[in-house]
């Protein structure tokens, strides 16, 4: 791609979130969101493959539902109460379909069949953006409205993703679609959280990004987009593998990881309101989707790939890859739990 055209989508991009986090008024986030969602069409169908084709169709639909969804809110709740401003959608309804609107645009449970497909279609880098940078501007307005949003709606959504986030992926052979259940998982726990702790939700929101950051740029430095494939990540570099195997658990949410923080924190504040139902539930939904992090760990630390004399040697190649934010994100994608009372005590 022509790099003046990759500049211009990378800073719309930015452009539409920045419009999206200071916007007061709903047409102005609204167009942010739509400035966002276009610039990420061409970055996704840049590669002129049907699969690339199918996937950026179905994004563009889905996207495109979930904005008039959502636009159809914020002029319903004009229109009962007069006012555009975001923090004062006071009708029911309004907010309902609002919740909605941007449950289908992240990809939360029930609304999520678009997003293993879509990532399935696209290379690692677009969908690093589409699981990472594409989750701000939906969770920035979703942290201004919890307030007015029904808090049973979204305990049902949480929940309910992280049921189909831990079934999703255990069948699961290609990576990119292990990635997209994780993040319907992941989605769900900061959902379910939103209503009594918002600061706990930007926390696993923080977390997830920087995590999800490591494993995608783990893969695309192995080149590997299917389970089969990973396994010869160990032959190509040994140390990478042990981060692989690192962020995974973190993923998965294994203590003494970075990634049991959010979810010891989360199971704490359930626990605290009374929901000991729910959060048995997450808890134990979490257990399945650590089976299929234990599945990719197996693959890329236990596993060693056949390599013939006649083939090329792989760990020969010469790396094309930046290390720093590779071993920046590594690092606090695992060591942070021991400032756990530290970060609880600024976010509760």
């Amino acid at each position: 791609m022509n790099p003046i055209v990759l500049t211009i989508l990378i800073s719309s991009l930015g452009l539409g979130t920045t419009l999206t986090f200071i916007g007061s008024h709903w047409l102005l986030v609204w167009m942010g969101l739509e400035i966002n969602t276009l610039a990420i069409i061409p970055l996704m169908i840049r590669q002129h493959h049907p699969r690339a084709v199918e996937a950026t169709t179905k994004y563009f639909i889905t996207q495109a539902t979930a904005s008039t969804l959502l636009l159809f809110a914020s002029v319903t709740n004009a229109w009962t109460s007069g006012e555009w401003s975001l923090i004062e959608m006071l009708n029911p309804t309004s907010a309902t379909l609002a919740t909605i609107a941007l449950a289908l645009k992240i990809g939360l449970a029930p609304l999520h069949f678009w997003l293993p497909e879509v990532l399935q279609g696209l290379d690692l880098t677009t969908g690093l953006i589409l699981s990472t940078w594409q989750k701000l501007a939906p969770f920035a307005i979703l942290l201004q409205l919890y307030p007015l949003l029904n808090p049973n709606l979204l305990l049902f959504l949480g929940v309910l993703s992280t049921v189909v986030g831990g079934w999703g992926g255990l069948n699961q052979t290609q990576l990119r679609k292990i990635l997209a259940y994780s993040s319907i998982a992941n989605l769900g726990w900061m959902i379910t959280i939103l209503h009594y702790a918002p600061n706990l939700t930007l926390l696993n929101l923080i977390l997830y990004i920087i995590m999800t950051l490591t494993t995608f740029l783990l893969f695309k430095i192995f080149n590997s987009t299917k389970i089969n494939s990973i396994s010869s990540s160990s032959t190509k570099s040994p140390l990478l593998s042990i981060i692989a195997l690192m962020t995974l658990l973190s993923l998965g949410g294994l203590p003494p990881l970075s990634g049991f923080m959010p979810k010891w924190l989360i199971l704490g504040e359930l626990t605290k309101q009374g929901l000991f139902i729910m959060a048995t539930i997450m808890a134990f939904m979490t257990l399945l989707s650590l089976f299929f992090y234990l599945r990719l760990c197996y693959a890329t630390t236990l596993t060693m790939n056949p390599n013939p004399i006649n083939m090329l040697s792989s760990w020969r190649t010469k790396p094309y890859y930046s290390t720093i934010i590779l071993l920046t994100s590594a690092a606090l994608s695992t060591f942070l739990l021991p400032l756990t009372p530290m970060i609880s005590t600024l976010t509760l």
